[in-house]
Formats: structure tokens, sequence, C-alpha cells
């Protein structure tokens, strides 16, 4: 077989040397390619033929082929250069080019280097399209194949029935980097296959076989049919990063390459095929790098693209980024002075209320009971400017229960009704399955009202209303057009009219304080702000939708919960009682005291007063006993009211507490929200609402008690004393809901332990950091951080603290995340508290 006429027409740069590195033989396109004649170079030394000189001035691409063709000779292996630079010389000066070479050896039969083949690619327009992208690292010697094949000639056709060449030509393919076979006979039986070829099918067993028994998984693939193509007219075929389904070497499913390869016909002496010879590449990696260099191509154009619009919108971006700053700035500055002016305002309205509800008992005459009704109108329409002020402001205290729109706009329609008169039509529209939200009821009362009574002045008296409530999921594409917007689930309550519609002037400023298309002496201009301010307070969204002449939709978006309607008792619905209890008034304005003791002591209750805390709390430390403590929430002095109530209810656990503030603070407001288990009555009130709202502060507290002492109560399956007294240990009890933290403080220190409280985690944590503890106590669900998430942080501060958890939920998870850790079931008896905290200590 003569393997020199089969090369000599390959489409690449071969050329043969032997063990010293003199040229024996050089194909026609490697002759083409480096410029020389064969009886140039063939019998010169690779060194000798190519000197270094003025195209390699540092001598860098003759060390590059020194060291490779060293380590063939040494290894016994082939190597492989990425990147040489070489110049091709012309008829004035040279021509850089960069090139890739392989340095395969041929060995002899005692397994010694007897000759080494050298084929080099040129990857020069690949090497300039990385310095162009700003790369000009190493490319792959693989990597312009597609461009070699273009540039292939036909092979020629050749004879390969020497066969004092056969054994040459078998060693050859063998130990070829590409890969490479031949297939005898129009079944195409495998008699060579190098091991490139091997790994690429991921085959060993083929020799022998025919290609569609040897490579089923082909089957389908073009492959077959362009062999059978070859093979009957003598023509070869030749193809660039064709793709190929393949189950390569080390792996069992199949997988897309990308090949350039050549079929070439071998012919014999009578001019028959009798074979063919496959000769290739796998690209997978240049095919994907040249991908990945076009992609990166078009995405610089696209970033162009875009960076340029973005520069000639930037300016109105920014106009319009200024603008949302201004309004912004504007109404927070509102926002700061209503809630400011709200608690002077309501301090006044209540000293108006208290005196007039006292002279409306007072024996006047009718005239004077009428002048006294108009003046309580005042105070009350007073009162709710300043209600509506504090709503805008998102400083009005808020008591979330989980709520039911549909239920809730079912009650609202008989007041609804008598609101908007018998000419304005009124729909409900209520979604099935709708979810329930977190909201205050009465503010959402007062909203659905607000909104209902605007439809009813822009349809001027007559139309139709449509109320719809239903779910809404806001996703992050709506969150990104507006601001304040949370992604999630939401209940949506809408109100649409049939009336006149607005502008888009004046859609931007109906939110805005005092602002009102109603005529003079129609309306304060409050009733959008108010909304504006409940929604946003109540983490929601509202959106406006109107056109002119076209009606008004106003949507309110409320957070979704999964927690059951919570339905509570009416407090204004209580009848008026007074009582006899003993009720501590701590008021620092002294017109307001004065009206708040009268009004308590004609309902028949016995006050005592204070003006500050410090004052209160010796009141109840010289031991008379309170059964309320009624206080502002705004106090001067160091004591702030809240820690009064606390050390209140710690000296005289009976006490209940009740606050009264005209404007909220941070003191038991949080995120807008009233802090749980604490009751409010917001100023100005009348003597009806205060009367309610201290006996149903009083009866809930007694109920409270009761119910606490039942759970102290021996059952009849009560757990017997433990035989051995408990060790004095160090308790950090954590507890957010103030009256269990107060009676769990009792029930360890009944036990003799030491006991420290917290309110929430990070309150615990900073215990931790300060002193050393037994055992920590904690409730799972706590503000915040959880229980769980705190002992966990709690080991690693403590490593030996022991952990009990009390929860009136299942202690699954706690098990698992906190290991030997005890759970205490809610409600729990001495006893089982007792046991819980010696299987604690035990267990350290």
């Amino acid at each position: 077989m003569d393997f020199k006429a089969l090369l000599d027409a390959a489409p690449h740069n071969y050329v043969v040397m032997d063990a010293s590195l003199t040229l024996l033989w050089a194909n026609r396109a490697y002759l083409a390619a480096t410029g020389r004649r064969a009886e140039d170079i063939i019998g010169r030394n690779m060194f000798d033929a190519f000197p270094g000189g003025p195209h390699d001035p540092e001598g860098l691409g003759t060390w590059q082929l020194r060291r490779s063709l060293g380590a063939v000779l040494a290894t016994r292996k082939p190597d492989t250069i990425a990147l040489i630079r070489y110049a091709i010389p012309l008829r004035q000066g040279f021509e850089e080019r960069f090139w890739s070479a392989t340095h395969t050896p041929i060995l002899d039969e005692a397994g010694r280097v007897s000759l080494i083949l050298q084929q080099t690619d040129d990857v020069t327009e690949m090497q300039r399209l990385r310095q162009e992208a700003g790369d000009a690292g190493p490319v792959p010697s693989l990597a312009l194949e597609g461009n070699l094949f273009r540039r292939a000639e036909t092979v020629s056709r050749t004879n390969l029935l020497l066969d004092a060449e056969r054994s040459h030509l078998r060693r050859l393919v063998e130990q070829a980097p590409a890969f490479a076979a031949f297939l005898r006979g129009p079944d195409h039986v495998f008699e060579i296959a190098n091991a490139a070829y091997m790994r690429l099918v991921g085959r060993e067993d083929m020799l022998g076989r025919p290609v569609r028994e040897a490579l089923p998984e082909l089957d389908g693939q073009p492959f077959f049919d362009l062999l059978d193509k070859a093979y009957a007219t003598g023509q070869a075929f030749q193809a660039e990063a064709m793709s190929a389904l393949l189950r390569t070497s080390g792996q069992e499913a199949l997988s897309e390459r990308f090949l350039n390869f050549v079929y070439q016909p071998i012919i014999n002496s009578d001019g028959q095929v009798f074979g063919v010879f496959v000769l290739g590449y796998d690209v997978t990696d240049s095919k994907r790098n040249a991908d990945e260099l076009r992609r990166y191509k078009d995405q610089l154009e696209e970033m162009v693209r875009v960076r340029t619009a973005a520069l000639e919108a930037s300016e109105a971006e920014r106009q319009r980024a200024e603008a949302a700053l201004r309004q912004s700035q504007k109404m927070e500055a509102i926002g700061q002075l209503t809630g400011g002016v709200a608690h002077d305002f309501n301090n006044i309205l209540q000293v108006l209320s208290g005196n007039l509800q006292m002279l409306q008992f007072s024996m006047v005459s009718a005239e004077d009971q009428r002048r006294l009704a108009t003046a309580m109108s005042a105070v009350e329409r007073g009162g709710k400017l300043a209600s509506q002020l504090l709503a805008f402001a998102r400083r009005q205290p808020l008591e979330p229960r989980t709520v039911h729109l549909g239920r809730l706009v079912r009650e609202m329609d008989e007041l609804l009704r008598r609101a908007l008169g018998e000419a304005i039509e009124l729909e409900t529209a209520i979604a099935g399955g709708l979810w329930n939200t977190l909201a205050d009821p009465d503010q959402l009362q007062n909203a659905l009202l607000n909104l209902a009574v605007n439809a009813r002045d822009a349809m001027d008296g007559a139309g139709r209303l449509t109320i719809e409530a239903g779910n809404a999921i806001l996703d992050e594409t709506y969150a990104g057009r507006h601001e304040d917007v949370e992604p999630g689930q939401y209940v949506m309550l809408a109100v649409s009219d049939t009336g006149s519609g607005m502008s888009p002037e004046i859609l931007e400023k109906v939110f805005e304080p005092f602002f009102t298309t109603k005529r003079e002496g129609r309306g304060t201009g409050l009733g959008l702000s108010m909304v504006y301010g409940f929604v946003k307070q109540s983490r929601g969204h509202i959106k406006i939708y109107s056109e002119p002449g076209q009606g008004t939709t106003v949507r309110l978006y409320l957070p979704r919960t999964h927690g059951a309607e919570d339905i509570e008792p009416v407090v204004a619905a209580m009848p008026v009682e007074g009582g006899r209890e003993t009720v501590l008034v701590v008021e620092d304005d002294p017109v307001v005291q004065e009206v708040v003791v009268d009004l308590l002591t004609d309902l028949g209750y016995t006050v005592l007063r204070a003006s500050e805390g410090q004052g209160a709390l010796d009141i109840v430390r010289s031991g008379i006993a309170i059964d309320l403590l009624f206080t502002d929430v705004v106090m001067p002095g160091p004591l702030r009211s809240p820690d009064l109530a606390r050390q209140v209810q710690a000296l005289q656990p009976h006490a209940a507490v009740l606050f009264t503030s005209g404007y909220t603070e941070n003191a038991i407001v949080h995120g807008g929200r009233l802090d749980p288990g604490v009751n409010l009555l917001s100023k100005p009130y009348r003597r009806e609402d205060l009367a309610r709202k201290v006996r149903h502060t009083l009866n809930n507290r007694r109920q409270e008690l009761q119910a606490l002492a039942r759970t102290r109560l021996p059952g009849p399956l009560a757990e017997p004393a433990p035989a051995a007294p408990l060790p004095s240990s160090r308790i950090l009890l954590v507890e957010d809901d103030p009256l269990i933290l107060m009676d769990s403080e009792d029930l360890l220190a009944g036990l003799g332990f030491t006991v420290v409280s917290a309110r929430d985690s990070r309150a615990a944590l900073r215990a931790l950091e300060r002193q050393a503890f037994d055992v920590l106590f904690t409730d799972i669900g706590l503000p915040g951080l959880s229980g769980i998430a705190l002992a966990q942080q709690a080991r690693q501060l403590q490593p030996s603290l022991r952990v009990v958890f009390a929860s009136g939920f299942g202690a699954a998870e706690a098990a698992q995340v906190v290991p030997d850790s005890v759970f205490l079931t809610k409600p729990y008896r001495t006893q089982t508290l007792e046991a819980a905290m010696r299987r604690a200590l035990d267990a350290g």
C-alpha cells in the first residue's frame, strides 16, 4: 500500500523525519505552505532546513519545536504545539503566519522511535479573530479544520494493493492523532481503525464487522448513505462541522459531536472501488468556541445598541427620577408635619369632648342641649379630620385581623346603599375561592366607604357602581414597573363607576392631601389620601384607571394571608356600663387628665392619677391595688409607657393595661401595627367609647387570668412530684406574649430557678453574650428570628446550653434541627414544666 501517495494527496501538511530529525519526505501541501522545494529540504536536519532568522527573532518557535520533538523521542508519545509563529518567504520579505503542530512517533518492532510524522495546520485566521476580541491566547490546533477542509483538494486515488507498504500504513493510521479507519467492500467491513476512532465512537470490537452492525446508533443519521454513495460512485465526500450523535468513550448516553472528515474511495489496479478510507477530526470544541465567539460578538453589538438607546433616554429618566424624588420628599414632609400636629390637636379635642359630654349630663335647658350636640358634632368632625391626616401620614395604629373581603362587602351592603342613594345602581361581584387578607377591618370599611362616596360624587348622584373582590397575583414584571410593590399573592378589591372620569394631569395629584376636584365645601380632599395611606401602611398596592368620560376604577391590592378568618365581637355594640374597679390614670396634660378622671369617676370607678411614669410606679409599689392602668403612650421622663405597664403587671399580675394616644409611636406600634396583646383607645374618644373599652379590657384580663389559673390546677392524670429537688440553675426565658412571659417567670421562679427574661431573639442573644446560662427556655413562634434559629445561634455561643421549646404546635422540626432539645406543649401545668426542666438538666 503506497501511503506516500495517499498522504501526498491529503489537504493537511505532512513531513516525515527520522530519529536524528533528518527530513525524509514532505507532501505537496507542506511544500506549498512553507514555500520550499523538496530538493531544498529533504536530507537536511529540520533546524538546518528551517533556521530561526528574522521571522523568529526571539527563538521562540525554534525552542517550541525542539521541546516538542525532544518530548516525542523521550516518551514515544505524540506531542502537540498549540500555537507557533512562522514566516512564509515571499519574493520580498516574509508573511507572518500561525500554525499548530502535532508530532507522532512511528515505532519499529522493538518499540523504538524510527520515524516522526509532523502534521501542521494553519490557525492564522483564528488567532487574528482572537486578537480582535481581546484574547490573544493559544488557539487549538484543530480550530480551523473547517477552513482547511474548504481548501482541501480532492484526495488522489491511490493503489493500496502493495503489500510491502501495508504494515507501514497500519502503524501510521493507528498512531495518528486524527481519527482514521479503512472499511473494505460494499458492506463497509472495518479492516483498520485507530485508537482515536475507537474513542470517538466508544467501541473497541468493530474490526471485522460491517459498519451497520458495529455502529447501530448511526442508523437514521446520514453517514451510512454517504458511505454507500462514496463506494458506488468512487467520488470522495468531505464534511465540515457535521453533527453526529455518538456514544463516545466513557459515556453511556448519546451526545452531539461535530466532525470534519473525508470519505476517500480506494481504487485497485483495474479501476474498481474496493474500500473507503475515513480520515477526520472531532471539532466539537472548536465549533463551540467559534459559536461562543459569534454569540459574544452579537452580544457586544446588542450591548452597544442598548447602551446607545439608554444614553438617548437617560435625560428623560433623570428628570422622571428627580420628579419622583421631589414628590416623595414632599409627601414625607407632610406626613411628619401631620403626625406632630395630630398629637396636640387630638389632646385639644379630647378636652373639648370630655367637658361637653359632662355638660350633657348636667341639668341644662333643651336649647343648651342642642348647642352641646352641635359642639360635639364639630368635635367629631375634627376627630375624623385628624384621623384622616394620620391615615395619610401612615401613623394611624392599625389592628389587623384576618379578613374575608367577601363577607366584609356583604355586611356593608345596607350602609353603602344608604350612602349612595336610590339613583345609584350598586352591583357586587365576589369571586369564588376568595383568599383571606390581613388588614384592619374598620379602616378597610372606611376606605371602601370613601371610594363609594367619591364615585357617587363623580356620577352626580346617578349611575352604576360596581364593587369586585377577587384573587390576584402581581408578578415581578408588574412589580418592576411600580414602586413599593412586592411580587406575590394579593386579594383585590375594585370599585368602578360610570362617572366623568379624570385626565392624566388630575390622576397624578389625586393622592395628594387636600387636593380635590369637588366644588368648594363638598370635601376636604383627604378621602383618597386616607385610602392611599391605609393601603401602603397595610403593605398593599393601589392603582387607579380612569379616562375622561369613561368612568374610574380604583383597585386595592392587599397581601394574602393563609390564616383562618378572625371574627371578633364589636366593642361599639357592647352596652355602655361602668364599674367599681380601681383605675390608675397616667396623663401628663393636666387638662386632659382632669377630664378623663371626671369621666371615669362618673362611670363609677375609683380613680387614681399620676402625671408621669415614675409617679404611677410609686403608687403601685405603695401597695394600693389597681385593676386597670390607663396610660398615655407619649410620656415625659425616662420611664416609657410600655416599661411602666410591664413593671405594674409584674407587681400586680391581675392588673389590666389600656393605652391611649392621639399619635402613635414605636413604643406600641411597629410597622404601623399594634403590638400583639396591646389595647389602645385612640384620642379623641367619647364617653361611650371610653366606657366600652375600659369594660372590655377589664373583662378580657379577668378571662385571661382564669384561663391561666385553670392550667395550673392539677388534673386526674397529674404527674407525680419528683423525688429529688431540682438543681439551682440560670434560665434564659424568651417569650413575646407579655401574659405568658409573666406567668412563666412565676412558675420557673417557684421551682427555684434564677430567671432572666427577653421578649425577642435579639434581646436573648445580647443576654447570652453577657452571661452564661444553663437552660434556654424559648417559644418557637417569636417575631423576627424564630425560637429554633435562636437555639442554633445560642448553642454556637454556649455549646453546653440545654434547650427547652414551648409551643402549641408540633415539635418535629425543632427536634431535627436542635439535637437533645426538650419540647413542652402549651398550655402546661407546673408538674409538666418541672418534668420538662428535669429532662433538660438531666440530659446535660
